[in-house]
Formats: structure tokens, C-alpha cells, sequence
């Protein structure tokens, strides 16, 4: 699979989830999804922008996901609910960084709105989504990794399927500070 024949992205459904690749017209849902949990989802993000609550950034950073999917570099996705599609954002599953040739792999990142936490919202969308990565999209790796005090996210990466591959000591700019992360991955078969 290339960027010349890339398929739309299907219809991806779980019984309560709908996964959709969102267009700018999502633009004002992205910045009241943030906005909403801006404090919930602080410790595990990088600082933001001032620009990021804004949906003139939102339009044009969803025009470019969009880019990035027809061009084969990631699939950024968000999950609604099955019975209110046009409702809120309840969460967000990307894959960044897609290298094709011999690695066939991508990283997997995702959060969820702070009133959804703790309902199997996000282990449904992801294992839909990872099951699409390998089943569909050609991926032979799927990476996640998660800091090491967010014990929730490490449970369910391994309820997935994702197994611990190292460590790495500050990893990632998060919250204002370079952060530590386990780093885990899911092989396909």
C-alpha cells in the first residue's frame, strides 16, 4: 500500500465507537474536546501553544492529518460515540510516524475526555483500530509508549497485546519536563 493507492480510511466501528479520520469541519469539536480536559490530560501532553485552542489551528492541522493519511505518514483519528456521531469528541487515537519498507511500523498515541475514563471506551477503539493496522493499513509494529506513574495506561496497553520493550530515560518533553517512558510494542500474528 502507497500514497498513490491508498483507500479512504473504512468505516471503523465497536459496538459503542465510532473512529473517524475528522476533516476541518471537526475543528470546533477538537478545541472544545481540549479545552474540556485541559487539566485531565495536562500531565501526560506536551505544553501547548496558545494557538492550539484555536479552530482557525484546528482547521489547518486537520487539513494536514488528512495530508498525512492520503500520503501514507499517519492516520490520526477520533472516537465518538456510536448513538450521538455528531456529538462531542470522547477521545483520540493517532498513528504517527508510519515507516513502510522493512519496518512496516507506526507509534500509537491516544487519550480520552475525562468522563469516559475507566469505561473500556479506549481499550474498544484501539483494539479496533490496532486490528485495522494490522488487517488493513499492511503494518507489521505498532509502538506505544507511556510514562511510567500512569500505571492505567500501561494496563491497558498490555490488556491489548503490547509488550514491554525497554525503558528509556527522559523520552519525551511532557508537562514542561523531559520525561522517562516504558516503551512498549505490538507485533502483528
Amino acid at each position: 500500500m502507497g500514497p498513490l493507492s491508498k483507500p479512504p480510511l473504512p468505516r471503523l466501528e465497536t459496538d459503542r465507537l465510532l473512529l473517524r479520520l475528522p476533516g476541518p469541519e471537526f475543528a470546533a469539536r477538537m478545541v472544545d474536546y481540549y479545552l474540556r480536559n485541559a487539566a485531565h490530560l495536562r500531565p501526560w501532553e506536551p505544553r501547548r501553544s496558545e494557538d492550539f485552542l484555536q479552530t482557525t489551528w484546528w482547521e489547518s492541522q486537520l487539513a494536514i492529518s488528512q495530508e498525512e493519511y492520503r500520503l501514507d505518514r499517519s492516520v490520526r483519528t477520533v472516537l465518538l460515540e456510536r448513538a450521538d456521531p455528531e456529538g462531542p469528541v470522547i477521545g483520540v487515537a493517532n498513528l504517527s510516524n508510519v515507516v513502510r519498507g522493512a519496518f512496516q511500523a507506526s507509534y500509537l498515541g491516544y487519550n480520552i475526555d475525562q468522563r469516559f475514563e475507566g469505561q473500556g471506551y479506549m481499550y474498544e477503539g484501539l483494539e479496533r483500530l490496532v486490528r485495522w493496522c494490522f488487517e488493513d493499513f499492511g503494518l507489521h509494529r505498532v509502538m506505544a509508549n507511556y510514562r511510567p506513574e500512569n500505571e492505567r495506561s500501561g494496563r491497558l496497553l498490555a490488556r491489548l497485546g503490547f509488550e514491554r520493550e525497554g525503558y528509556a530515560r527522559k523520552y519525551l518533553h511532557i508537562d514542561g519536563e523531559w520525561r522517562d517512558h516504558v516503551l512498549t510494542a505490538r507485533v502483528r500474528g
